[in-house]
């Protein structure tokens, strides 16, 4: 059975927490939450989320800083800026500061699926290709070592 992706929505607005929540988990999603930066970087220290939905606008720092700080700790995970305030100034900082993507709200949730779906099939092939890479790489070294004869 495959593992289910794990979102974290990051809002301040309860009802959109929930309404994405309830959204994401009957898309078969596992969902977490966070009411800001703060909580979202210390859920991000100690657990695993494939991706993560960010309200640009947070009441303790801009969803804009949280990008970068996750971009730090955690750089694999995909990040989507949700936004009800849409400025181009806005979409620039945020792909400048490590988005995957931008997002307007209300969003609706037939396109956040197909969003979701894109990125996450492109994180798993990145991490195929990375575990290839490694494998590949071992078994030259070893070749290299001595230890396994090379196949013809």
């Amino acid at each position: 059975m495959k593992e289910r992706a794990r979102i974290l929505v990051v809002d301040d607005d309860e009802n959109i927490r929930s309404v994405l929540s309830t959204v994401l988990e009957e898309k078969g999603y596992e969902v977490d939450t966070a009411r800001n930066g703060r909580e979202a970087i210390e859920k991000s220290k100690h657990h695993f989320y494939n991706l993560v939905l960010i309200d640009i606008r947070l009441p303790d720092m801009e969803g804009t800083l949280l990008l970068e700080e996750l971009k730090e700790t955690v750089p694999e995970m995909v990040k989507i800026i949700l936004t009800g305030y849409p400025s181009l100034s806005n979409a620039i900082e945020a792909v400048n500061k490590g988005a995957d993507r931008y997002l307007v709200k209300p969003v609706d949730p037939e396109v956040l699926d197909k969003v979701i779906k894109e990125h996450l099939k492109k994180q798993e092939e990145a991490r195929m290709f990375s575990e290839e890479k490694v494998a590949q790489f071992i078994e030259t070294r070893a070749r290299q070592l001595g230890h396994i004869p090379r196949s013809h």
